[in-house]
């Protein structure tokens, strides 16, 4: 019984930090750059990414965790073919082992809401599974709360999409490389991440994209083995506060970055805008090319991608 209201005010706490609709505040000032902290250096064994562009396809896996809990999976991957053009369904994969990345969507949205982002990611050499979650997406009930019970769901996910790189017959078998998967995801879908490395800890991934998220309810308490985290947040944004994302980032004890965009709100300013988004594609691109695949030469770019066209500031602890 003690645990019910304890339940309730995180309930509470999260709708409103995940709900709110009030027009963008007015942006932060800038945040210096502090002086790199000792951190443990990750184990990304060296590598190079793909120099190639990648034609991408997408079908849809349908999984159920138990229960009320369907989780059905979008999939873009790296299809054969030119590059460019259109994403085709079920089209066969690109030769090659691909990292694997996990996606988390925001409260009331899908992921197909975030394709043009996603796609860039896949075209760039690297699987992205997608859940739709049972509660929180479009056409769920909104239980706020049912956020908490996110990092199960992916965890559940990524066991499933493994299977499928040693399933018989599977138009993805032998395509998966399931030693180096990263997670990632914006809004509630950045708790869900956020989840997966610290009360949800799962000791297959290897590094972590946050996008407007923040600790409430999962807490910052980061465990495992290393696991560079790249948060990306909106000053401006209007939902969840600057501060909230900036308080997580401040307590990874990991490598990590933060890329800040002084005009960025919660959704458009990082996701949809056509310059912001092209920051946030290709910084996000080149940190998973490094984590994922070991490139340095991607790790090298990282700060250059980040501040081009002066539309972000990027605070390195790579």
């Amino acid at each position: 019984m003690r645990r019910r209201p304890t339940a309730l005010v995180t309930a509470a706490l999260l709708a409103a930090a995940l709900t709110g609709c009030s027009e963008p505040t007015a942006p932060a000032e800038s945040p210096a750059t502090a002086a790199p902290s000792a951190a443990p250096t990750p184990e990304v064994p060296a590598g190079a990414a793909p120099a190639e562009r990648f034609a991408v396809g997408v079908r849809q896996v349908k999984l159920n965790r138990g229960g009320d809990r369907a989780l059905p999976v979008t999939l873009w991957y790296p299809a054969g073919g030119a590059a460019g053009g259109a994403v085709k369904r079920s089209v066969p994969a690109a030769d090659g082992r691909f990292p694997v990345v996990l996606f988390s969507h925001g409260l009331g949205a899908r992921p197909e809401d975030y394709q043009v982002l996603l796609t860039r990611w896949v075209a760039a050499g690297f699987v992205v599974a997608a859940p739709r979650f049972p509660h929180t997406s479009t056409g769920g009930d909104g239980s706020v709360l049912d956020v908490l019970n996110q990092p199960a769901d992916v965890s559940y996910v990524l066991t499933q999409v493994l299977a499928l790189g040693e399933k018989a017959g599977d138009p993805l078998r032998g395509r998966l490389d399931p030693e180096q998967v990263a997670a990632t995801g914006h809004s509630a879908g950045g708790v869900t991440t956020i989840g997966l490395f610290t009360t949800g800890r799962d000791a297959r991934l290897d590094a972590g994209i946050v996008l407007a998220g923040t600790g409430l309810g999962v807490g910052t308490a980061f465990a495992g083995t290393v696991a560079p985290q790249l948060f990306v947040h909106g000053q401006a944004d209007e939902v969840v506060e600057y501060a909230a994302g900036k308080a997580v980032f401040d307590a990874v004890p990991w490598p990590k970055a933060m890329l800040s965009l002084p005009k960025g709100d919660h959704g458009r300013g990082l996701l949809s805008d056509a310059r912001s988004l092209s920051v946030v594609a290709d910084t996000t691109t080149e940190f998973l090319r490094w984590t994922l695949y070991g490139d340095a030469a991607a790790k090298e770019r990282l700060p250059s991608r980040a501040t081009r066209g002066d539309v972000a500031a990027f605070d390195d602890r790579l």
